[in-house]
């Protein structure tokens, strides 16, 4: 991985170059193209939650006051917090309850789930809280061992602008983790500057290939038509010094282009 300077990924807790992505939440992160994937996944479903039992649930809470923002969405934890997060849950008694729940303890613990019957596998009562945040915002565990979980509150395409991953990884440690992505963007270069080269050289124009390319046309198509080989000759000549003229405008114009800048 690398993060870019200004993304929300950076921090004592966050990537660093050279970081094995494995999973976003439990989507599993094998190549870039699933990191992309996920992220779109996350940002288009809603934000799943985590199995939390009753008593740790008591333990965690503190009281707050509850209040909504101007979007419509519940805040019960102070916007100061760093490490607490309002989180949602129901009872039997009460679909719309909030606690101030601090945030690494309830998602490194607990498994992800949807509703509180996701949750009720054990024998110990347990609810499904998920994060009361803005809209368009998630809570993401990003898994990069064997670091401590990266913990997300934003929006989901931030990661994907502000963080570049490969699909690869390098077996030796003096192996750059760029290496692919050079070799990779060199390769497109050469073939781009080769395919570049041979439509000019294509072109009707005196001392390259097509002057030769042009030549034998004209005694193809045009023998039986214009008979004499001087007439010939001319038609080629001026078609000749039409292709210099036009390449040599262009080059000049490339120039200036480049040096008006």
């Amino acid at each position: 991985t690398v993060s870019s300077q200004d993304s929300p990924a950076n921090g004592p807790r966050g990537l660093f170059v050279g970081d094995i992505v494995t999973n976003l939440q439990d989507c599993p992160v094998y190549s870039v193209e699933d990191w992309n994937s996920c992220l779109g996944d996350i940002s288009v479903k809603s934000q799943v939650g985590y199995c939390i039992s009753s008593a740790t649930l008591q333990q965690l809470s503190f009281p707050a006051r509850v209040y909504r923002r101007l979007d419509g969405t519940v805040e019960c934890c102070s916007n100061n917090s760093l490490t607490d997060i309002c989180f949602s849950y129901s009872n039997n008694l009460d679909s719309h309850l909030y606690a101030c729940l601090p945030a690494r303890k309830v998602v490194e613990a607990s498994k992800v789930c949807r509703t509180n019957m996701d949750c009720q596998k054990d024998i110990v009562p347990s609810f499904c809280v998920t994060p009361s945040l803005e809209n368009q915002t998630r809570l993401i565990r990003v898994k990069h061992p064997p670091h401590i979980d990266m913990l997300y509150v934003g929006h989901p395409m931030h990661l994907q602008y502000t963080v570049s991953l490969s699909s690869f990884v390098p077996r030796q440690n003096f192996l750059s983790i760029d290496l692919p992505v050079v070799i990779e963007t060199f390769c497109k270069y050469l073939i781009s500057l080769s395919g570049a080269l041979a439509v000019i050289n294509a072109v009707p124009c005196f001392a390259l290939d097509g002057q030769w390319i042009l030549n034998s046309f004209l005694e193809a198509t045009l023998s039986s038509l214009i008979v004499e080989k001087q007439n010939r000759e001319l038609v080629g000549f001026l078609i000749l010094l039409a292709g210099s003229a036009l390449l040599a405008a262009n080059v000049a114009l490339g120039l200036w282009m480049v040096t008006a800048r």
